[in-house]
């Protein structure tokens, strides 16, 4: 479940039984919904992809209605370095779990993504991340809750008798690696992300599984004309049909879009679903000029879920720098804004 997270057993509370299986509850990876807002964390291939400097922000509140919310923050910087015949990026982002973030997770990655021309129109970029993991427990049992405190009629009115682990902590290396492949009209990339299956549990050992990810798309122009801004100050109408397809420790993930790009705005429907389950709508506007943008999106949960989570909200913000003199003939890799 890709971090569309903890379907099993989070009504409230982030309880001890969860903390105890650590690793088992929380393996699944952080999922935006605004994967293009967020190119370095998809698919580090795309390092360098726009060519100037890139800033990337972007914060998630997942479930908002439970008491046990999730946020996630993260930043990302990148840019084509002529030298180095690719770009090069960073990546900082960090996650909170559970009433008073009693478990978190913070990461800083490096990338390099290696450019080279298959063709006059086709571009391949290959891409590889090295990265520093920490996840931290808070371990205050006013906020904890585990098993042998229950009561069947009372509820929670025992002592526990657990125990805190010898490290709240763990630091791990991490890696990922990606090929991103574009056209005119197109692109397509693959990644695999924790190619080392770092180990994240608190009291025994439990790996962190792979996460394989495909995405792709095209650009259809939907008026004829080409030019690039209309009498209304508006672009030529651009729509963009996407799909990602998610697999992380036995959990199939399928994201359906559909970008409708009328510079400078945008709007965007996808949908979710695994094998056997539909999990949200997720609906996304933006507004984007030359050097910058700014997107919202707002999932809809339609799982049982869909009463008591109040889905998800996703704000992203995004910088492009001048381009230096030097760097103007090198050509940027086309892919949706969010």
């Amino acid at each position: 479940m890709l971090k569309i997270r903890l379907k099993k057993g989070l009504k409230g509370v982030l309880t001890g039984a969860l903390l105890m299986v650590s690793a088992a509850a929380g393996a699944q990876d952080i999922g935006f919904s605004q994967f293009y807002a967020n190119p370095l964390y998809l698919n580090p291939g795309f390092a360098g992809s726009a060519v100037a400097p890139r800033i990337s922000l972007a914060y998630r509140a997942q479930w908002p209605g439970l008491v046990s919310a999730f946020t996630t923050v993260s930043v990302s910087y990148d840019q084509y370095v002529n030298d180095l015949h690719g770009g090069i990026g960073a990546i900082v982002m960090t996650d909170r779990q559970g009433d008073h973030g009693i478990l978190s997770t913070s990461m800083v990655g490096l990338m390099y993504a290696f450019r080279f021309q298959l063709s006059r129109e086709i571009f391949v970029s290959a891409g590889l991340q090295a990265s520093l993991v920490n996840n931290s427990l808070n371990w205050d049992l006013n906020n904890l809750r585990f098993p042998d405190q229950i009561d069947n009629e009372l509820g929670f009115t025992y002592g526990t008798g657990a125990q805190a682990p010898s490290s709240k902590s763990n630091l791990n290396p991490d890696f990922n690696a990606g090929v991103l492949v574009s056209g005119n009209k197109w692109y397509a990339g693959v990644a695999a992300a924790h190619l080392t299956q770092p180990n994240q549990a608190f009291y025994s050992e439990d790996r962190v599984p792979m996460k394989f990810t495909v995405h792709g798309g095209a650009f259809f122009n939907v008026a004829e004309e080409q030019r690039r801004q209309s009498s209304l100050g508006l672009g030529t109408p651009v729509i963009s049909p996407n799909l990602v397809y998610q697999y992380q420790g036995g959990f199939h993930y399928f994201h359906y879009g559909l970008y409708l790009d009328w510079m400078p705005f945008l709007v965007g429907v996808w949908f979710r679903n695994g094998i056997e389950n539909a999990d949200a709508f997720i609906f996304q506007v933006g507004v984007q000029q030359d050097y910058f943008k700014v997107g919202y999106s707002y999932d809809v949960t339609v799982s049982k879920l869909a009463n008591s989570t109040a889905g998800a909200h996703e704000v992203t913000v995004g910088f492009m720098l001048p381009v230096p003199e030097h760097k103007k003939k090198v050509k940027a890799i086309r892919c949706p804004s969010f």
